[in-house]
């Protein structure tokens, strides 16, 4: 169970004591060894959630760092998968990812030219950074 304030302690302390009575006037009862209290930050499905705001888990950008350039249509689509799943903390993806997206369409045969390094660079290092503290 997560369960987040972010007014302080003592406004924290009483809603968990709320959301606690009400699951067990259902016979709903948390299993406290699986349960987190006090803790300023959460990860969940690849993201860190702080009063701070929503970034990236920076142990999800770790394979980005260590990729090596996409030599088939198969490596440049398990790339892109990875990196459009955070591509709301990159701005102008779309414009940046383009050239790489076009190697994945049916028709085209695979040439990684300047163009699509260049691309794969540029997403590997706004991946890197926007592990260091972006967040929306």
């Amino acid at each position: 169970m997560t369960f987040w304030s972010m007014k302080g302690k003592e406004e924290h302390a009483n809603h968990l004591r709320i959301v606690l009575s009400v699951l067990a006037e259902h016979k709903l009862y948390a299993k406290f060894s699986k349960c987190e209290f006090w803790f300023s930050s959460v990860a969940f499905l690849g993201h860190v959630v702080s009063k701070k705001g929503v970034m990236v888990d920076p142990q999800m950008i770790e394979p980005v760092k260590n990729w090596v350039r996409p030599s088939s249509v198969t490596e440049v689509r398990s790339f892109m998968g990875l990196v459009s799943y955070y591509r709301r903390f990159v701005k102008n993806y779309a414009s940046i990812s383009m050239h790489l997206a076009m190697l994945t369409e049916n028709e085209v045969s695979f040439e990684c030219t300047d163009k699509c390094e260049e691309s794969f660079q540029k997403l590997k290092t706004l991946m890197t950074t926007i592990s260091k503290g972006c967040s929306i």
